[in-house]
């Protein structure tokens, strides 16, 4: 949601600068609007699939004796969770912004991609757990009726991998439920190929040690979607710009504009960049030109559409001066 704030502070000869770019603002909203209905309709269909098919995956692995199938039917839980918490996300992203949450809920999702992230870590700590315990002591296992839930089960993550595949993946909580199905697609193969070994050859430790393969995945997912997702929380800086190119960007190209300080760079949810910054200008500069010059730099050159600019003389706020 692209908001524009920007505050010149009178100088000598300098006038307050105050401008609101509605017609940017309308028009990326819609944008973003309309993107979101797409991506909460594709993952509310991959939810009921995958959250369908987990009750049916949990209850073959308990009837085999299998902890791969086991392992899956818990990344599937966690995938209906984090797909379940992403759709709420988008419903209550759309809620309006008002005087106590002035940017509304947009980072809801990031706090549902976050939670989602940090169960994943406990469910492979349990899959690993059991794994060794199953290594000790072998269990049998039924491997026809093992080997055919996690083909269905493979056959359920591929479709719900092609209605998320549709989506927009720039969205933190559409790339973590890709990774989640992903890891879901591969769980299942790894589920197929205990099954094949164990009625092929008896080995009954296949099902175990390839249900830590599943746990690795999971944990590769987990680690992801929890990183990206605490950058986010933390306020860090969008990894795909640097503040210091940023800051040099304005000096080099906006003309009146001698230095860059006091900036803040970060993002609302993934997508929306935001930034603040003190600019100190020559005394032939007018402030309110300026400000326009730095926020039109911002967005056209850095794709930065929310910036509070705070234009400053030779005496800068708090002495931060660069």
């Amino acid at each position: 949601m692209a908001h524009d704030h920007a505050h010149a502070h009178p100088r000598k000869g300098h006038s307050h600068g105050h401008d609101h770019a509605s017609h940017d603002h309308a028009h990326a909203h819609d944008h973003h609007h309309g993107g979101d209905e797409d991506n909460a309709a594709r993952i509310g269909i991959a939810a009921l699939l995958t959250g369908g098919f987990m009750g049916v995956e949990l209850a073959g692995g308990v009837i085999a004796g299998s902890l791969a199938l086991i392992a899956d039917a818990g990344h599937m839980l966690s995938d209906f969770g984090s797909l379940a918490l992403a759709w709420i996300g988008f419903r209550m992203a759309r809620r309006p912004a008002d005087s106590r949450r002035t940017f509304g809920f947009r980072r809801f999702p990031v706090l549902a991609a976050f939670v989602n992230g940090l169960t994943l870590f406990a469910i492979a700590a349990w899959i690993v757990f059991e794994a060794i315990v199953r290594l000790n002591e072998p269990r049998a296992i039924e491997p026809v009726l093992m080997t055919w839930v996690a083909v269905a089960g493979l056959a359920v993550n591929i479709a719900s991998f092609a209605v998320l595949h549709g989506a927009d993946r720039e969205n933190l909580n559409v790339r973590g439920a890709l990774l989640h199905v992903i890891g879901d697609l591969l769980g299942s193969v790894a589920a197929i190929a205990a099954g094949v070994i164990i009625m092929t050859t008896g080995w009954l430790q296949a099902d175990p040690i390839l249900s830590v393969l599943v746990a690795l995945i999971i944990l590769r997912s987990a680690w992801s979607v929890t990183a990206q997702s605490a950058h986010i929380l933390l306020e860090g800086t969008p990894t795909n710009i640097s503040l210091d190119k940023v800051t040099h960007d304005l000096v080099d190209h906006v003309e009146g504009v001698l230095d860059v300080h006091h900036a803040h760079l970060w993002s609302l949810d993934g997508r929306r960049s935001m930034m603040t910054l003190h600019a100190r200008i020559a005394d032939s500069a007018q402030g309110p030109a300026i400000v326009t010059r730095i926020k039109t730099r911002l967005r056209e050159a850095h794709n930065i559409g929310h910036a509070t600019v705070e234009i400053e003389g030779d005496d800068c706020a708090g002495g931060e001066c660069g």
